[in-house]
């Protein structure tokens, strides 16, 4: 498909800003954002291996002390200044534009791998009907690696398609690109007011019929028993920090779009606060379900639950068929936690794609179809082309463990210096934020923010670049590794350079009437910073 060009007569971004038709879809679509894959697969283990419910403690000082703060860093932007990531930074300062092209880039890596997890779990609904997986010798593993995903005994990159993924694959795209079409309230705002209470019931469900199983009780135990010496590891501690900071969906470019896509009169601190305790409730909720299973299923094992709990794709898809195969009403259980996972992903994939498309809307000045079409094909073509294969599975776990190191963390802690110690623009943004909350921004926000935020993100990016360093990542060839991980992760940062090199249309948003309205409403308001509570 050719790429319009103002030219050829490309259609011109005159048309309003689209914005949010209420704080509430707005707060929807946000929890849509944040509660995702992980909520549901990484957060029960990361707390079972970190100190149980001990590990509550630091998790509660992770949200309050890097993952609100950081929050409310992204919707001040964003909803002071009006645009997708890029154009946002920019008009805070024109140095900072590469800042937003590198999250685009990184949610571009996200999305394309991500579609062939939803489209995983979609096909797992099915299986949990039939039980599938009962079939193999080997079991639920035998069955997902050699039955499922047809997984090459190579690590390599090859094109051997699997018609059972690639298929549940293009409908992932095709609903997702279809949503994006209709806008921002008419499909996003609409896609999570559907989605989201789906999510919940189905959990809630799940949840309850966890609960009652035989064994359900050692499993809660084993979640909740609380390790307090663990508290004295600072590994403890920087886990918490870290799952709050990719929990929250800070620093990917999400929130500063979606923020920018609120009313003027709009309360973000407010909505920050019901975003972040929203996704912690689910976490919580996702932790009693998850090892209430796990319980039943040690219990069916004559196991401890320390011998079959696990995270992410080994829980999803070999841990809970294995429950769904021997629980009453398995089969319940399946679809109810696969629909879930579903449902989770496809309101985060969706906020993802919106980054990019929002992004090359707003600079080469594309009204919304054309932009989702142009940006949303290209994308789903190359989703398709890497992950249905043979060798899918190795791409998707290198790219998903560099892309979060070395793209999100490593942009996060530039973004949080740029702004605070190098724009010095923190007092400004906490003016913004006060100008239009309900709960007033103190001192602390910008210690939080310019002082704790990057140093909990330098301590974490530090010990994943010696880990990483230490031992080829999975046990990969060195060149996998180094293409696909390394390289992966540098390209970002070059791809992001080059993006902000290029010349903004002469149709973009760079000199948008609305927005010098909107930027003289701001300032007629400017104020000195109003006294409120210390964060």
């Amino acid at each position: 498909m050719s790429t319009p060009s103002s030219s050829q007569g490309a259609p011109l971004a005159t048309e309003k800003r689209e914005t949010f038709s209420s704080r509430k879809l707005f707060i929807l679509s946000a929890i849509g954002s944040a509660v995702g894959l992980g909520n549901i697969w990484r957060f029960p283990y990361v707390a079972y291996e970190n100190g149980g419910g001990a590990f509550l403690i630091p998790y509660l000082v992770a949200i309050l002390c890097a993952g609100i703060p950081l929050l409310f860093l992204d919707y001040s932007i964003g909803h002071r200044y009006r645009g997708s990531a890029p154009l946002a930074y920019r008009r805070a300062n024109r140095k900072a534009e590469v800042l937003g092209w590198w999250q685009v880039l990184i949610c571009f890596i996200i999305a394309i791998y991500y579609a062939a997890i939803i489209a995983w779990a979609a096909m797992y609904c099915w299986f949990s009907i039939t039980k599938a997986w009962e079939t193999n010798a080997d079991g639920a593993s035998g069955f997902f690696m050699n039955d499922f995903l047809k997984v090459s005994d190579n690590v390599n990159l090859g094109f051997d398609f699997v018609g059972n993924i690639f298929i549940p694959m293009f409908f992932v795209w095709l609903v997702t690109i279809v949503i994006m079409v209709a806008g921002v309230n008419k499909g996003i705002s609409r896609a999570n007011a559907v989605f989201m209470p789906l999510l919940i019931v189905m959990f809630l469900i799940l949840v309850v019929q966890s609960v009652f199983l035989p064994g359900a009780i050692d499993g809660l135990n084993a979640f909740f028993t609380p390790d307090f010496a663990a508290l004295s590891n600072p590994a403890v501690w920087a886990a918490a920090f870290g799952h709050i900071f990719f929990s929250l969906s800070v620093a990917f470019g999400i929130m500063v779009t979606y923020s920018s896509y609120m009313k003027r009169k709009s309360d973000l601190t407010g909505s920050g606060y019901a975003v972040a305790f929203a996704n912690s409730s689910f976490e919580l909720l996702a932790g009693i379900g998850v090892f209430a299973a796990l319980g039943f299923m040690a219990y069916n094992a004559g196991s401890a639950v320390d011998e079959v709990a696990t995270s992410g794709i080994g829980l999803a898809f070999i841990a809970f068929p294995t429950i769904v195969s021997e629980a009453p009403l398995g089969s319940l259980i399946g679809v109810l936690f696969f629909g879930s996972l579903v449902f989770a992903g496809l309101t985060s994939l969706i906020s993802i794609l919106e980054v990019i498309v929002a992004a090359f809307q707003d600079k080469l000045g594309w009204k919304r179809v054309p932009a989702t079409l142009v940006v949303g094909i290209p994308v789903a073509v190359i989703s398709l082309v890497l992950f249905p294969t043979t060798t899918g599975l190795y791409l998707l776990d290198t790219m998903d463990a560099f892309v979060n190191q070395f793209g999100i963390l490593a942009c996060a802690l530039v973004l949080v210096i740029v702004f605070g110690a190098g724009l010095g623009m923190l007092p400004k943004l906490a003016k913004h934020l006060n100008r239009h909350s309900s709960i007033k921004l103190g001192t602390g926000w910008k210690v939080l923010v310019g002082g704790i935020g990057p140093a909990a993100l330098g301590y974490m990016l530090i010990n994943e670049l010696q880990s990483k360093m230490a031992e080829s990542y999975s046990g990969y060839p060195v060149w996998f590794n180094g293409i696909f991980g390394w390289g992966m992760a540098g390209a970002l940062i070059v791809g992001a350079i080059v993006l902000s090199l290029i010349p903004w249309s002469k149709n973009s948003k760079i000199d948008d009437p609305e927005f010098d309205q909107h930027r003289a409403n701001v300032e007629a308001e400017e104020v000195p910073e109003v006294a409120g509570k210390e964060y």
